[in-house]
Formats: structure tokens, C-alpha cells, sequence
């Protein structure tokens, strides 16, 4: 419900005559037994924001019947209270009580808080599932949080809404005049499309939490729902769900993703421009062919879809949420996330990118993605320090996370930053840990970080080379496949902040300490050692699902006529003129044979996530390349 909405109800509220009669209240309650036709729909559709697709007069009339549900709920409220109480007959006691009623005691916060209180119970009331959770949740005196998982999730991975979107951390850095022209060129329509014949009636999608549609988007489908499956520790789990209508779609797209038939997947979309598999096959393309900003489009067209579907009770601003990436119908918002937090990052949006890394993080405890390999990256180019080590020191997982290589080399570098500030400020932390403490830690714990970061900042000073040429450093290894793979993406996610001087001479520093202290006593090695092997104990790779290629800042890129074959026409995703008849299983291509054709474009092929080539080779059609 929108705080304008509230605003007019409150000012019914207090237009109301307080001063009834016994005949009014007798005529209210007789209308108590006929309740308006209103109070029957589900207020969930109602307390929403009104920014569908209905227009003003849908609005109007749904915050008309929202005044008359709270207004009924009012009535019953004060009958049941009226036949609890003793009947008072004496004028002046009635008088008094009049008076009492109109003294300044009932002010507006005292309404407000009334009115909140009435919604919930309306709410509550008119929905069982939320209803059952309500009381459980009473009869444990307690509301949300009911495990520690869940209070982890409500404080340190709290989502701030401000601070969600990259347009407006763009308007922070460069002011609102530069982003308002940048926004209207983007939404301008091009000539080609106008060229094409493509009717396009621009209006105002709805307002979503992740993303800013811009007007000519077409109205969202509403091909795919999120269904509620338990409520369970103060959690709610939920799945999106494919509509049945539409269920068709999703063959054809599995069919497209076997054939390797890029036209196909195209021809989807100018059906269903909110297909999220198809979205985001094409968002893989325009990346890997250099076009991003038609890349960013897609993916924020992605979520765009997937926010609209969201269930009532599914809300990122409560933490009481659980989104398993087991079921296959939830990856596409794993994976539309984490493509566009990597996109807000190329923008320089970092704060915005520390948030949806919260958010994804926050989806589900196992974290399939690797947001934690990713947050503390962020967090010290937001420069959100202190977040940081509350973060570390509150989220609960398998180890303590300052034994991961990316932890504990950040929180090392968010101490750095912080005793520059306190020195700034005339202020000291005496009960912390110096940073030039938790460096030499974090390369005793994990020697093998020095190398590679020399090798890929790079760090051509001459003193790393004779820091190196020492044999604990030299000669580190990681000592398991997990934390070699660890190693390898804090390298590729962090080392452009080892390009900063300060943070090289903290380095430089702490390395010279370590080798002083190891002269002099030899034993202290072994101790991180056998630390590092109980932290990291297992001979497999507990992290191989997630490729060091995700967590890098460079793209791979191609020639635009190495990727004419899969483009469908000259235009982007966004100029695809509609089709008019759906792809059928006729018009999918079979697979193509590697023998003969271009590397690159075999190699564009190979980047697509369904692709195996495997030993089913069939002969290529001659019709391949043939636009629509």
C-alpha cells in the first residue's frame, strides 16, 4: 500500500464525525450485518502498489474499495467493543466521554498505527496461509525470526531499497541531468524500428524494486508465477511456476537449446518477449559480441519479468525468503542477478552491485552462485568497511570466513582503510587488531596469494622479486583443489586493488615481517599449515561449479562478421520485429558438425551453457544462415 494511499485514508478518518449518537451507533450495527460486496476480494491484489496495467481508473476504484474494507473492519471493531461494554445512560457521563474523545490525546500517529493494525488483521483475514503463519508466529511470540539463519538474513544481508538500483548511484557520482539524458536516449525509439513496422505504443510499466523499465518495453505477459510451497522455521520456500497456457514455450526453447538454432530461440521472443531462458541466451551473445549495453537490456528485461511474478508474501526487504536453486525454474533469476550485479559493477555502480549481491546471497544459504567469493569485493569498492567486518564476524557458514583466501586478505585491507579514517578523525580502536597484523596472517594462512598477485597486477617492483625468491613464499602451494580454486578466483576478482600504491606498501610490509619472523622461528609455519589443512581438508574441488571466467572484469570478444550467422537481421534484441506464427519443432536446424567450419564461430557456439558437442554430429544444413 502506497504511503499517498495511506495519506487518504487517514484523512477519512479524521473527516469522520467522532461525536455518533446511540441511533448512529444502532444504524451501524444493522449495516454490520450486510458487509459491502469489497470486503470479498483478496486485499492482497488490493494493497498493491497500483502500478499495473489497469490505469488510474483501476487505481481510483481500488483504493475505493481499500477506504470501504478498512471502514467496514472499523464498524465490526467498535461493535464488538460496544457489546463488551456496560451500557451508559447518564447524559453527562456521555457528555465527558465526548470530551475525551476530541482531546489531543488521538493524534495522527495513534490513527496510523490503528490503521496498520486493522490491514494486518484485514489481510490476515482474508488470507489462510498467512493466517496459519500469523499465529504460529504469535503462539511463538515472535514474528520473522525464528532460527539464527533468519536473523542472519534480517541484519547483515539487510537489503537497503535506495541503494538497489544502479540509476541511482549514477545520479549520485553525476548528477540527475546527466543520467535523465542518458535514460532518454535509451528509451528513444530507433529509426529501425520505425523503419520495420514494428507498432509500439509507449506507456508506464509498472515501478519494480531491481530495475527502471523504460516505456517502450511491452507489458509484461504474466507467463510465469512464484508459488509458496512450505513455511517452515520462519522461512517461506518458493518456486516460480510457468503458466499452463503457455506451457509450450518452454518445449519449444529445450528443442532450440538441442538443435544449437539461435533463430529459433529469436523467434520465441518476438512471441514472448519475457521468456527468461531466451532473454538471457541472447544476453550471453550481445556480451560475448561486445555489445553490453544490448546485453544489460536483456538481463534488466529478465528480472524485470521475474520481480512482476513475485508472490505477495516474497519481499527482499524482510529476509524471510528461501528461493532453491535445485528447482530449474528458479535459475533464471540466479543467474539474471548475478549477470546483472557483474553489469553494475562494469558501470562503476559499486554500492548497488554490493546490494544485489546481498540479495542473491540472501536467496538461498547454499550459495550457488558464489556471492560469497564476490561481497567483500564489492564491499571495499563501496567502501562499506565496517559492514564488512560485522559481516564476517555474524554470517554463519561451514568455516569461519576469515580463513577464506578473499576474506582474509579484505578484512585486512578494510582495517587499512578504516585506521586511515580514525586517524583522520583523532579517533583509535584499541580492541582491534592492527591491519598490518591481519596482512601477515593472511600470508601465513595463504602464502600462495603473494605469487599470483605479483603475476597479475602485475607488481614490477624489484623488491617482490627478492620477497619471492624466499622459499615460504616461492615454494607455497595450496595444499587442496578447493582452496587452489578459491585462490585462483580472489586473484581474478581482487587484483586490480593491489594496483593501488598504499595497498602495496601494506603488502610489501607485512611480507617482510613474515620472513623476519620465520628466521626466527621456523615452527610458526608448520601451525598455519596444519590450520590451513583442517580448514581445507577435502581432496576434491568443492567449488568446481563455479569457473574463475564468471569473476573476471574481461570479456571475450568477436568480430561482428564472426557472429553474422547467429545474428537474426541487422538489429538487436530490442528491434526484433513480433512473429506472427510460433516457432514450430519443423523449423528447429539440426546440429552442427565442427569438421570444416569457422573457429570462431565454433568457439561462440562452445560459450552457450546447453552446448555438447559429444559424438552426435549430424551434417549442417545449407540453409543455415538464412534470416527470417
Amino acid at each position: 500500500m502506497s504511503a499517498r494511499l495511506l495519506r487518504r485514508v487517514l484523512q477519512e478518518r479524521e473527516a469522520t464525525p467522532q461525536d455518533t449518537d446511540v441511533a448512529d451507533d444502532d444504524q451501524s450495527v444493522e449495516e454490520e450485518a450486510s458487509p459491502p460486496r469489497s470486503s470479498a476480494r483478496n486485499l492482497f491484489d488490493l494493497l498493491d502498489d497500483g502500478n499495473g496495467d489497469g490505469g488510474e481508473e483501476d487505481e481510483k476504484e481500488d483504493e475505493t474499495e481499500i477506504i470501504q474494507a478498512v471502514s467496514y473492519t472499523e464498524q465490526r471493531h467498535s461493535v464488538q467493543k460496544k457489546a463488551n461494554a456496560v451500557p451508559e445512560t447518564n447524559k453527562k457521563s456521555k457528555k465527558k466521554k465526548k470530551k475525551s474523545k476530541a482531546e489531543p490525546s488521538s493524534t495522527k500517529a495513534k490513527d496510523a498505527q490503528s490503521l496498520e493494525s486493522i490491514l494486518e488483521d484485514l489481510c490476515i483475514e482474508k488470507n489462510p496461509i498467512q493466517q496459519r503463519a500469523h499465529q504460529s508466529d504469535r503462539a511463538a511470540g515472535k514474528e520473522f525470526e525464528t532460527n539464527e539463519a533468519t536473523h542472519v538474513a534480517s541484519s547483515v544481508l539487510a537489503i537497503d531499497p535506495k541503494h538497489l538500483k544502479g540509476e541511482n548511484e549514477m545520479r549520485r557520482i553525476f548528477g540527475s541531468k546527466v543520467v535523465d539524458s542518458f535514460e532518454n536516449q535509451r528509451s528513444m525509439p530507433s529509426s529501425s524500428r520505425q523503419v520495420r513496422g514494428a507498432r509500439r505504443v509507449a506507456h508506464n510499466p509498472r515501478k519494480t524494486l531491481l530495475v527502471s523499465p523504460p516505456s517502450y518495453w511491452p507489458p509484461w505477459d504474466k507467463s510465469i508465477t512464484m508459488d509458496l510451497l512450505e513455511m517452515k522455521n520462519g522461512l517461506n520456500y518458493f518456486r516460480y511456476t510457468y503458466d499452463p497456457s503457455v506451457s509450450h514455450v518452454q518445449e519449444l526453447f529445450e528443442a532450440a537449446k538441442a538443435a544449437n538454432d539461435l533463430n529459433a530461440i529469436a523467434a520465441i521472443l518476438g512471441k514472448y518477449p519475457y521468456h527468461p531462458e531466451s532473454l538471457l541466451t541472447f544476453a550471453e551473445l550481445f556480451k560475448y559480441s561486445g555489445e553490453h549495453q544490448s546485453s544489460a537490456d536483456a538481463v534488466e528485461k529478465c528480472l524485470f519479468a521475474l520481480e512482476c511474478a513475485w508472490h505477495p508474501l516474497f519481499s527482499p526487504l524482510q529476509g524471510n525468503y528461501q528461493l532453491k536453486f535445485n528447482h530449474d525454474t528458479n535459475k533464471p533469476l540466479f543467474t539474471a542477478l548475478f549477470s546483472h550485479m557483474k553489469n553494475l559493477d562494469r558501470r562503476g555502480c559499486h554500492r548497488s552491485a554490493l546490494e544485489v549481491c546481498k540479495f542473491l546471497l540472501s536467496l538461498d544459504f547454499d550459495d550457488p552462485k558464489g556471492s560469497l567469493f564476490c561481497i567483500d569485493y564489492f564491499a571495499l569498492r563501496s567502501q562499506q568497511y565496517k559492514w564488512l567486518e560485522q559481516f564476517a564476524e555474524e554470517y554463519q557458514c561451514d568455516n569461519s570466513l576469515w580463513l577464506f583466501p578473499n576474506f582474509s586478505f579484505s578484512l585486512a585491507t578494510a582495517r587499512f582503510y578504516l585506521e586511515c579514517d580514525a586517524a583522520s578523525e583523532g579517533s583509535d580502536d584499541a580492541d582491534k587488531s592492527t591491519s598490518l597484523d591481519l596482512m601477515k596472517q593472511a600470508l601465513m594462512l595463504h602464502p600462495m596469494v603473494l605469487r599470483k598477485i605479483v603475476d597479475k597486477a602485475p607488481l614490477k617492483d624489484s623488491s617482490w622479486t627478492q620477497i619471492l625468491r624466499n622459499v615460504f613464499f616461492g615454494s607455497a602451494k595450496p595444499g587442496s583443489p578447493s582452496l587452489e580454486h578459491m585462490i585462483n578466483i580472489y586473484v581474478e576478482r581482487h587484483y586490480i586493488m593491489w594496483r593501488f600504491p598504499e595497498l602495496q606498501n601494506l603488502l610489501k610490509e607485512a611480507a617482510l615481517l613474515v620472513i623476519e619472523s620465520l628466521k626466527q622461528d621456523n615452527r610458526e609455519a608448520l601451525d598455519w599449515a596444519c590450520v590451513r589443512k583442517e580448514a581445507f581438508s577435502s581432496d576434491k574441488n568443492e567449488y568446481s561449479h563455479l569457473l574463475v571466467s564468471d569473476f573476471t572484469d574481461t570479456t571475450p570478444s568477436l568480430p561482428p562478421e564472426e557472429l553474422r550467422p547467429f545474428m537474426v537481421g541487422p538489429g538487436m534484441l530490442h528491434e526484433m520485429p513480433p512473429v506472427e506464427q510460433e516457432a514450430g519443432p519443423e523449423r528447429l536446424r539440426a546440429p552442427r558438425e565442427v569438421a570444416g567450419r569457422n573457429p570462431a564461430v565454433v568457439f561462440l557456439e562452445s560459450l552457450l551453457p546447453w552446448v555438447d558437442y559429444g559424438d552426435n554430429h549430424q551434417g549442417a544444413n545449407d540453409d543455415d544462415n538464412d534470416d527470417e
